[in-house]
């Protein structure tokens, strides 16, 4: 004869029973939080689920459940361990038992949890983030740029309410030396989901102004712990890096560094911490400036007593040095005379000569020479004759010759 089939209820029950018996502990398991939240009554309910490492797909997934007298203690407790809060995306080790309720069905119920585990997923996380950075050559960029010697205009990253911005700015306004300090407030979110996204366009706005600043500071003060995961992004650490003018971090945490505080170029623990090393490197700055004053003061007092006593020689040794640069002078003049004399007696010679022969070739050319050698030189009108076409009959010539003229006619 057959079994009269179950009801759900019943079957459920069944499922309730058998788990019980077979899972009785509670268990240690590793798993990422998903679809955190919690309601009025303080309970948190959440997802537990786990990828596939190649290919990052759900493999597993169940839901829980922390009670709220449990929620209580083991949220503070975390946050305050690991300095992460307690949100979607994170890895944990919780202590669960094993639940089936007939309406509600599978979970887990968290008991406790060992903050150490998301430490150490936290610090792989870090570690892998510096290893990229340092495999594109970006690390140490920002800590490589050198700070200036004056870094009196400030980019400051901060909340404009948080009470560090003004904790830096008050420290700075009261600087026991008198030093002036010009911060600009670029204002970002320092706490929450947009952490990254907020400091990243505060940069972009403080890089489209770099000409007008000294250095960046980054600060943060009086937000939670947890908060600080924000500043554990590749993204925000690359920007950093990269950046082109010193950053300096005080971002409140007395923990190990944060990975933007490991790129940046100084890292300091608290806001009022970053305003002293501005004011202590200001300080240093005018005491090298002072070495320098006092160097240069006694240097130039040496080299002045070192010229004046070159000077006095000079002046003692003046009257010789003229008296035999004149002497000098004088002989060489005597020899340019001489030489000059010279020169000009072989000119004139060299000239009378040039005129003697072009005087006895004027006088070979001259026309009366040229008569007395028995030529002749016809005229006609008061002009000469070079050709005969220029004369027709009956035309009057005259003929010069070396003595007297001849007049006639053309037949």
């Amino acid at each position: 004869m057959e079994k009269a089939p179950l009801s759900l209820y019943e079957l459920n029950a069944l499922v309730k029973r058998a788990l019980n018996e077979s899972l009785p502990e509670a268990y240690w398991i590793q798993a990422e939080l998903s679809d955190v939240r919690s309601n009025t009554t303080g309970h948190c309910y959440l997802e537990f689920i786990q990828k596939d490492q190649r290919s990052n797909n759900l493999i597993a997934k169940a839901r829980g459940t922390i009670w709220a007298n449990v929620f209580r203690m083991l949220k503070p407790y975390f946050e305050e361990s690991t300095g992460q809060a307690f949100v979607s995306g994170i890895k944990v080790m919780v202590q669960v038992t094993v639940e089936f309720h007939e309406l509600y069905g599978y979970s887990l119920t968290v008991i406790d949890i060992d903050p150490t585990y998301t430490l150490g997923d936290m610090v792989r996380k870090r570690r892998e983030i510096l290893k990229q950075l340092e495999e594109e050559g970006v690390l140490t960029l920002n800590k490589e740029l050198e700070m200036p010697m004056l870094v009196q205009r400030i980019a400051v990253i901060s909340s404009a309410s948080a009470a560090g911005y003004g904790d830096f700015c008050r420290q700075l306004d009261e600087n026991p030396y008198g030093f002036m300090f010009y911060p600009h407030l670029f204002p970002a979110l320092m706490q929450g989901n947009q952490v990254e996204e907020s400091i990243i366009a505060a940069l972009n706005e403080v890089n489209n102004r770099r000409d007008d600043f000294d250095a960046v500071v980054i600060i943060r003060g009086g937000g939670a712990t947890s908060d600080l995961s924000g500043f554990d992004t590749y993204l925000l650490a690359a920007n950093c890096a990269q950046f082109p003018l010193p950053i300096i971090t005080g971002i409140g945490h007395e923990r190990d560094d944060t990975v933007l505080d490991s790129v940046a170029h100084t890292r300091v623990k608290t806001p009022t911490a970053a305003a002293q090393f501005l004011i202590t490197h200001m300080h240093e700055a005018a005491e090298s400036l002072e070495e320098l004053a006092q160097t240069l003061i006694v240097s130039v007092s040496a080299r002045m007593d070192k010229e004046h006593s070159r000077l006095s020689d000079l002046t003692n040794r003046l009257p010789m040095v003229i008296k035999n640069r004149t002497i000098r002078e004088g002989y060489l003049l005597e020899q340019l005379m001489q030489r000059m004399h010279v020169a000009i007696a072989r000119n004139l010679t060299n000239r009378k000569h040039r005129l003697m022969l072009l005087e006895q070739r004027v006088n070979d050319a001259s026309p009366e020479r040229l008569l007395k050698r028995g030529y002749s030189l016809t005229f006609k009108d008061g002009k000469a004759v070079t050709d005969s076409a220029q004369l027709k009959p009956g035309d009057i010539i005259t003929t010069r010759l070396a003595k007297g003229e001849v007049i006639s006619e053309v037949k």
